[in-house]
């Protein structure tokens, strides 16, 4: 007998995700509304498939999620919420095999496809989780997206040819300031001079090549 845990403190939520769960003979619906009944039902049936909306239930973080899910690594579990952070998301992707992830605003078919991605213990990450994912990861390669709005600036004015001094000066701020904010955007661009510092702003779309002097 197939048995499905849902965790979810929506009412509707459940309701609809009852019908959408092949609800036959050999198949077994609990309904957990907090941690510790989840617990205590997964030691009960270890290789089950759970349904949580991880927003709405009583976690205190992602970590203590994760655990729960290693603890029962026979068990197959769908992640289905609102809304999800791109923090979250990172931990849980990348650190669980068995945890499948989508939106409630996600297409009906796309639910189902979940659904039973899950019933055969296969792992469903949703279009848009996927997509949150690879901007995420994107932006982590992208050096540009590290740098500072003042990091930015003093780029903009090394591109424009001004000297340390001059740049200073222009801030009001001392020379060593401006080395050290130099020698951040040089570590963030993985460069050792001014001018690839300037190359590789133009490369990341920060500098107009052809409004500045390089």
């Amino acid at each position: 007998m197939e048995t499905y845990i849902i965790a979810d403190r929506q009412e509707l939520t459940a309701y609809a995700l009852r019908h959408l769960i092949d609800n036959s003979d050999s198949t077994r619906i609990l309904t957990a509304h907090d941690k510790a009944t989840l617990t205590q039902m997964l030691l009960e049936n270890e290789q089950c498939v759970v349904v949580l909306d991880y927003a709405l239930f009583d976690f205190p973080d992602e970590a203590k999620f994760i655990v729960l899910s290693q603890r029962f690594p026979h068990s197959s579990w769908l992640l289905i919420s609102e809304d999800l952070t791109e923090h979250f998301l990172k931990q849980v992707v990348y650190s669980t095999t068995n945890v499948s992830v989508i939106f409630k605003d996600s297409p009906l078919t796309e639910i189902s496809n979940a659904i039973n991605y899950a019933r055969a213990h296969k792992r469903f990450i949703s279009q848009r989780v996927t997509e949150i994912l690879l901007l995420q990861r994107q932006r982590e390669f992208d050096p540009s997206s590290r740098l500072t709005p003042t990091e930015i600036e003093i780029i903009h004015s090394i591109a424009q040819g001004k000297t340390t001094k001059e740049i200073a000066t222009e801030r009001y701020s001392s020379i060593h300031t401006i080395n050290s904010h130099r020698k951040n955007i040089f570590r963030k661009f993985n460069v050792n001079t001014a001018h690839e510092a300037v190359r590789a702003a133009v490369r990341s779309g920060l500098i107009d090549i052809a409004e500045y002097y390089i």
